[in-house]
């Protein structure tokens, strides 16, 4: 599963993520994985939750990324949910490629039985139906 929380910069999109993840941590059975652009958010998440700050990685482009993502569920069969904040600059990634990456996440969902919350830097009315169904927050 993919689910989104959408909206312009400065909406307070990662609030939103940040309290789905804090919540959802008490009744996940598995392990529970935060991506995002810094460590800034560290003593804000559930010490449970493992952040990773993707730009010490040496990410570059989305296909980069995915291979990231794919690495990390490959390290770590327990893996139940990833959260992904600033999803955009994390991924290195613009808005066009936006479905094509997507849809290679949602592939990934179905074969690993990984749940994907996502946070994205556009209005609702911007994405694409194939996204937009899958929005939990517009903000």
């Amino acid at each position: 599963m993919v689910q989104f929380i959408v909206g312009r910069e400065g909406k307070g999109k990662t609030k939103h993520l940040l309290d789905k993840v804090n919540t959802e941590i008490k009744d996940v059975q598995g392990n529970v994985v935060y991506l995002d652009k810094s460590t800034k958010h560290m003593f804000e998440l559930n010490n449970k939750i493992r952040l990773i700050d993707v730009s010490e990685y040496l990410v570059t482009d989305s296909d980069e990324f995915i291979g990231f993502v794919c690495g990390i569920i490959s390290q770590d069969h327990d893996l139940q949910q990833m959260y992904f904040d600033s999803f955009l600059k994390i991924a290195c990634m613009e808005a066009e490629e936006l479905e094509k990456v997507v849809g290679k996440i949602e592939k990934i969902s179905e074969k690993f039985h990984v749940d994907f919350v996502i946070s994205l830097s556009r209005d609702e009315s911007e994405l694409p139906e194939s996204i937009r169904k899958n929005v939990i927050v517009s903000l």
